[in-house]
């Protein structure tokens, strides 16, 4: 029997954990967990009974096998949540389904709403061609928009950067108001250094034909006729946030045999020659070693190539330099929130409905915040009487606000959301807790340009496969992340040695979530 080490808990290391074992009687699989929790970044940490999202994920993917997937673990809902009994409102069941209200283990259907919060105003999210959008920017500014929109449309750049990039669709003013400021609080880097590539799959672009086309079919009351939409209006989401996906995952790992190690930090890839033959981790304060035949890995591929022995100058260099953006995140517990719910869209205690909001405002470091009874009402221990709030701040590990104590760090968040308007004073607040993620984006400037170099050195160790969003330095989604494993276990089951499917995995030019260019979409999670 093959052993197979798998390093990381996250959708990548836990999905390949579970194909390999469900699959095949052959391997004796195990895991290594850096921390104490499922998940990686989509892990749910809960604070008193208030559950946060680490960066909020919503469960879509056009790929069937990984909503197949998904509903094995968690069914879909048959019965109505709390906050759909509460507000009557209607949603899509599941024939059979289990009912939240009973039981845990189900995957809920939710309503999407994401907006842009900008000047203290709401812009949709992506930005949409209709009137609300050019009643809040005024008409000199619209008239500035449209301008600068045509003129973009005439004169192309070069597209060497992501500035390049999103002036090309967008024009330069709508650039400087929605784009400039927030993807340089994210990334830490102007755009005009970042490579475009990342703006491909992330970004759609405004359309003037098809919100034309919009138009003339709501105006025609085409409901049947395909109408080009910019956003997806429904998502599922595991009832206790998507940690507890990975949490049943990792349960059913062991059920087939499988072992996690948790709190168990890998810190040495030892290899002769082309071969992996161990792997060294640090566990409760003492070096531990283990050997195996295979070895898939999740974990940051910055850190994997560093761990190793006798990698050649040029990939080491590549690998050292390789960028990681952080964050930081600050659970805010208050009674109520100001902003003014001004949709048609029903909710618990009258909030805006949002998911997610995006904060476009360089008076402030805010880069986004959560509202986390929108996302399930099961995640908020108080829902009538509550609002969780996740307040999340882009950084560098090591880094003046990485440094901070959690209360230095909650002052200044919950300062910034009095300077929002979002809460009148900080007495309002009943209490916060924050974590920090490390390396949660992979980013794409610096050495990344040689990424294909150092993918060439990986390749040419035989018994090594690199998974998931850190393991492949790209910026996966949950389903990008788990196909890269489903493809390993494939390669790992059929004897195939050329690993280009694993790594082409998400590198088609191509928006993730559909396939019409209508308008922006800057995904973070």
């Amino acid at each position: 029997m093959k052993k197979v080490v798998i390093i990381g808990a996250g959708p990548a290391g836990l999905t390949a954990a579970y194909e390999l074992l469900s699959k095949s009687k052959d391997y004796q699989v195990v895991v290594f967990e850096e921390t104490a929790a499922f998940g990686g970044i989509s892990r749910t940490v809960n604070y008193k009974g208030n559950r946060m999202d680490m960066g909020g994920h919503r469960f879509f993917s056009k790929v069937p096998e990984v909503n197949d997937w998904w509903e094995k673990m968690l069914p879909l809902q048959g019965k109505p949540a709390y906050d759909d009994i509460a507000l009557e409102r209607q949603m899509e069941l599941a024939d059979g389904g289990p009912d939240p209200e009973k039981t845990d283990k189900v995957m809920l259907k939710r309503n999407r709403v994401s907006r842009i919060f900008f000047d203290r105003k709401f812009y949709d999210y992506p930005i949409s061609l209709k009137v609300e959008t050019f009643k809040n920017m005024g008409l000199l500014k619209t008239i500035a928009c449209g301008f600068s929109y045509l003129g973009a449309m005439i004169h192309k750049r070069e597209e060497k950067s992501l500035e390049d990039f999103y002036v090309n669709r967008f024009g330069k003013k709508l650039y400087s108001m929605f784009f400039e400021y927030y993807t340089e609080n994210l990334w830490g880097r102007h755009p005009s250094e970042i490579d475009p590539s990342w703006g491909a799959q992330r970004v759609k672009g405004v359309s003037i034909m098809a919100v034309l086309k919009n138009a003339l079919n709501k105006k025609h009351g085409n409901k049947d006729g395909k109408v080009e939409t910019s956003l997806i209006e429904e998502f599922h989401y595991p009832k206790l946030g998507p940690g507890q996906l990975w949490e049943v995952t990792a349960q059913q790992i062991k059920e087939l045999g499988g072992t996690i190690v948790m709190n168990a930090k890998v810190t040495k890839i030892r290899k002769k020659g082309d071969h992996i033959i161990g792997i060294t981790y640090l566990m409760d304060g003492s070096e531990m070693e283990i050997e195996g035949d295979i070895f898939i890995s999740s974990m940051p591929v910055k850190d994997l190539v560093e761990g190793m022995n006798d990698v050649p100058a040029d990939p080491l260099r590549i690998a050292k330099g390789l960028p990681y953006r952080d964050y930081m995140t600050l659970g805010v517990l208050v009674p109520k929130l100001n902003l003014e719910n001004k949709t048609k869209l029903k909710t618990m205690g009258g909030i805006v409905p949002d998911n997610w909001v995006y904060v476009q405002d360089r008076t402030v470091k805010m880069g986004r915040f959560q509202i986390y009874n929108n996302w399930s009402p099961y995640l908020v221990k108080d829902l009538e009487n509550t609002v969780w709030v996740g307040l999340e701040y882009f950084c560098f590990e090591g880094d003046s606000m990485w440094n901070m104590t959690e209360d230095e760090f909650a002052k200044m968040a919950i300062d910034e959301m009095v300077t929002l308007k979002l809460i009148n004073s900080p007495d309002e607040v009943l209490d916060y807790h924050m974590e920090r993620v490390k390396k949660a984006y992979p980013a794409y400037f610096d050495t990344y340009a040689e990424m294909d170099k150092l993918v060439d050195y990986l390749n040419t160790i035989d018994n090594l496969y690199c998974v998931g969003r850190n393991g492949q330095h790209r910026y996966n989604n949950i389903d990008h992340s788990m196909c890269t494993s489903f493809e390993t276990v494939k390669n790992i089951l059929s004897g195939e040695t050329d690993r280009s499917n694993i790594w082409n995995v998400n590198t088609e030019k191509e928006y993730h979530e559909t396939t019409e260019e209508v308008s922006d979409e800057v995904q973070v999670d």
